[in-house]
């Protein structure tokens, strides 16, 4: 009985050693499955992780950075037709075409101004500058223009041909002026300077005072119909423009000019100095 009883005991025993041994397998399996499971998902984050870090400098090489800095190429033309008397009641008619082609970096500019005097002939100059920026504000300007002048003498009329080399600044000067300044060298020995500057004060959205200067200074003229040297002219004034649209802008305008003359040559005799009010009625175009 007693051997039965050890027998017993001892099958018991090694039947629960084995179901442990069965467990602990079963137990270090999942553990096991667990892990390779856990590996796979960290693994699958990492796979999406990459391609979502891949997509954004794929795209950042496939986007045109360009257009965000100014690369972009537009086009400006603006047509100002004026009909301006003085003090004396002599008119002009004044037309001016400016065209600005290019990008922020890179323009170019062509600026066409005629003159029709009461009862004479038309005299007109044309530019064609390469714009490049400089400064947020500022371009340096370099390019040509030509002169086509009449002189208006006792017995005759004379017109002259003539081309300079430009060399100037365009941009925006503190207080916000608008700023254009071009120094001029030519044949017959001709050196200038000219400078013309604008602001914009807003009364309403629609009405728009805008205070001008105009100063031409010749440093050198040796031509037959020579202008004296040294502040040869200024203009000072206020024009008042309503803005029909961005496109449509009548205007007035008063101001006042100052003229040095002509020097005296072999084709002409000099001219003294003139000072006139200015008052002009017109109408600009901006397409």
């Amino acid at each position: 009985m007693h051997n039965i009883n050890l027998f017993a005991k001892t099958v018991f025993s090694i039947s629960v050693c084995c179901i442990s041994t069965v467990g602990l397998a079963a137990t270090e399996e999942h553990s096991a499955h667990t892990h390779s499971a856990e590996i796979a998902i960290i693994a699958a984050q990492g796979d999406t992780q990459s391609h979502q870090s891949a997509s954004p400098v794929q795209e950042s090489q496939s986007h045109d950075h360009r257009k965000e800095h100014g690369a972009q190429i537009y086009a400006v033309s603006t047509l100002d037709t004026q009909w301006q008397v003085n003090d004396h009641a002599e008119g002009v008619l004044k037309s001016e075409l400016q065209t600005r082609i290019g990008t922020d970096e890179n323009k170019l500019f062509v600026k066409i101004h005629s003159d029709k005097h009461e009862s004479q002939a038309t005299e007109y100059d044309a530019k064609l500058l390469y714009s490049r920026m400089i400064s947020d504000f500022w371009d340096v300007q370099a390019g040509g223009r030509y002169r086509h002048e009449v002189n208006q003498q006792a017995h005759q009329t004379d017109r002259e041909d003539k081309f300079d080399a430009v060399l100037g600044l365009h941009g925006l000067a503190p207080y916000f002026f608008e700023t254009d300044a071009y120094f001029y060298l030519g044949e017959d020995q001709y050196a200038a300077l000219s400078l013309e500057a604008t602001r914009d004060l807003l009364l309403t959205q629609k009405l728009i005072a805008q205070p001008y200067l105009d100063v031409d200074v010749i440093l050198q003229d040796d031509a037959k119909y020579a202008k004296k040297t040294g502040l040869n002219r200024a203009a000072v004034g206020v024009e008042m423009r309503y803005e029909i649209s961005k496109n449509t802008m009548p205007y007035i305008s008063a101001g006042y000019e100052f003229t040095k003359g002509n020097q005296h040559t072999a084709w002409q005799s000099a001219t003294d100095s003139e000072q006139d009010g200015l008052y002009a009625i017109g109408l600009r175009f901006r397409f």
